[in-house]
C-alpha cells in the first residue's frame, strides 16, 4: 500500500532542496532564485529573465524555485531560521520589514551608486517607499516595479453622457451622479466594502484632502484630520445612492463581476493590475482609466503602492553572482520587460518605450514633480492587522451609517499613532 505524503511537506521538501548556492558541474557558479508569487502569469516571466542572464553569464548557473504567495512568506522565515536560504528572491516593501528585521538581506544602496546602469534611474518618491521601511533608512531591493491606483471607466458610458474623464474630485462625484440610473440597473460607481477597502478608502480620502503626510512631525498620524474627515463622508455617501446595496460585501472579486461582467458599473476603482481583466472582457473601445483625481485645491496627492523588486540575502555563499543577477533584472532591459508583461509600472525610469496607455499616464503622475506621494505605513508590523481585522469592519459600520467617519478616523488614527510611538521606541 502506497504511503501518502502531504502535498505540504513535497513542496517543503522542493523549496528546501532549492536553497542556498554552490559550486556545480562543469565548474560553474550555481545560485538559487526564489519567485515568492509563482504561478501561470508570473513564472514564465522569471524564468524568461534567468535564461537570458545565464546566456550573458555563461558561468553562472540559476536555479529557479516556484513559491506560492500565500506560503512564501512562512517559507522564507523557516529558510531564515534554519539557514537555508536562497541566494536572490522576488520581494515587495509590503514583506520587507519583516526580512529587514531579521537582518536578512544585504543592503544595496552603494552597489546602484556604482552602478551606471541603476544610479539615479529609480523615481525618487519609489526610492523613499523601499527606504521608509528600514529603521536605518537603507535600501535592501533592488526595485523592479510598482503599481498605481487607477479608476476603469467605461468610455461608452462616457461618451453618450457627454462626458470626460474627471481631473478633480468635484468632476468625479458630478459624473458618478450624472450616470447612476438605478432604474435601469447602471450604477456611476463601485464601493469596495468587504475585503481589501481600507487601502481604497484611503487612496480616495487623501486624494480629496490633499494631505500629503500619513504622520505629522511629532509622530501622530493624520487620519482624523477635519479635511479628511469630509472626504470619508463624502465617499461613504456614494453607498447605495450611486453604488449597488450589495457593495458593502465588495471585494475585488465582486467588483470585477460587476463591472466587466454585469455591465451595471460605469466607474470602479482598484490598480493598474486589473487591466487585462477589462479588457479581456470588454474590450479597448468600452473601457479605460483616470488616475487618482487632483483636490479641488489642485494638490495631486496619490498613496505610496508597494514596490516589488529583488532581494540578494545575506548568507548566500556567491554574493558577487546573486548581485550580479539582482542587477540584471532591474536594469532597463529586464525591469521593463517584467514590469511590461505585468501590466505595472517599470521602476527604471529610463523604460519609456512601448508602453501602454494607461501605464504611460500612471507613469507621468508618478514621476511629476508636482505629485505628493503619501506614503503608507508599510514599515509598521501592527498596520496589516489594523486594517484587515479592526478596520474592515468597522468601515462597513460607516457605510450603513452606524458609526460616523468622524468617531471611525479618530479611532483608527489613535491605533496608528500607538503603533508608530512603539516602532519609533524600538527603532531609534
Amino acid at each position: 500500500m502506497r504511503r501518502h505524503v502531504p502535498t505540504a511537506a513535497i513542496l517543503l521538501a522542493a523549496v528546501l532542496a532549492g536553497c542556498g548556492s554552490d559550486t556545480g558541474s562543469g565548474g560553474k557558479t550555481e545560485i538559487t532564485f526564489w519567485d515568492t508569487n509563482a504561478g501561470p502569469a508570473r513564472t514564465p516571466l522569471w524564468q524568461h529573465a534567468i535564461a537570458e542572464f545565464e546566456k550573458v553569464n555563461p558561468t553562472i548557473k540559476v536555479n529557479y524555485v516556484g513559491v506560492p504567495i500565500a506560503q512564501s512568506a512562512q517559507k522564507i522565515d523557516t529558510a531564515i531560521a534554519g539557514g537555508g536560504t536562497p541566494d536572490v528572491a522576488d520581494v515587495a516593501t509590503s514583506g520587507l520589514g519583516n526580512l529587514v528585521a531579521q537582518k536578512a538581506l544585504e543592503p544595496v544602496d552603494d552597489r546602484i551608486a556604482k552602478n551606471p546602469a541603476l544610479n539615479g534611474k529609480f523615481n525618487d518618491a519609489l526610492m523613499t517607499t523601499v527606504k521608509n521601511v528600514a529603521p536605518d533608512a537603507k535600501m535592501y531591493i533592488y526595485p523592479i516595479s510598482t503599481n498605481a491606483g487607477a479608476f476603469w471607466y467605461r468610455k461608452d458610458w462616457f461618451k453618450e453622457a457627454g462626458l470626460e474623464p474627471p481631473k478633480t474630485w468635484s468632476e468625479f462625484f458630478a459624473a458618478v451622479d450624472k450616470l447612476t440610473r438605478p432604474e435601469e440597473n447602471r450604477f456611476g460607481f463601485t464601493i469596495r466594502g468587504g475585503a481589501g477597502s481600507i487601502a481604497q478608502m484611503l487612496e480616495v480620502v487623501y486624494g480629496q484632502s490633499g494631505l500629503t503626510e500619513f504622520f505629522d512631525a511629532t509622530g501622530k498620524a493624520t487620519l482624523n484630520d477635519p479635511r479628511n474627515v469630509t472626504a470619508l463622508e463624502k465617499y461613504a455617501g456614494l453607498y447605495k445612492r450611486n453604488t449597488p446595496e450589495a457593495d458593502l460585501q465588495n471585494d475585488y472579486v465582486k467588483m470585477v463581476a460587476q463591472f466587466d461582467t454585469a455591465g451595471s458599473i460605469a466607474v470602479m476603482q482598484h490598480n493598474l493590475g486589473s487591466y487585462q481583466d477589462h479588457i479581456k472582457a470588454l474590450g479597448p473601445e468600452k473601457v479605460s482609466s483616470f488616475s487618482v483625481p487632483k483636490s479641488d485645491s489642485g494638490t495631486q496627492s496619490v498613496l505610496s503602492n508597494p514596490v516589488s523588486g529583488v532581494g540578494v540575502f545575506s548568507a548566500s555563499e556567491n554574493k558577487e553572482a546573486a548581485v550580479k543577477l539582482a542587477e540584471f533584472f532591474a536594469a532597463k532591459e529586464m525591469g521593463g520587460y517584467i514590469a511590461k508583461e505585468s501590466g505595472v509600472i517599470p521602476a527604471n525610469t529610463d523604460v519609456k518605450d512601448t508602453q501602454a496607455e494607461h501605464i504611460v499616464e500612471a507613469q507621468r503622475v508618478l514621476n511629476d514633480p508636482a505629485t505628493k506621494v503619501v506614503q503608507m505605513p508599510y514599515h509598521l508590523p501592527e498596520f496589516n492587522e489594523i486594517t484587515k481585522t479592526w478596520a474592515e469592519p468597522q468601515f462597513q459600520k460607516v457605510l450603513l451609517g452606524r458609526l460616523s467617519a468622524q468617531d471611525f478616523l479618530t479611532e483608527f488614527a489613535g491605533k496608528l499613532t500607538e503603533a508608530q510611538a512603539g516602532y519609533k521606541k524600538r527603532n531609534g
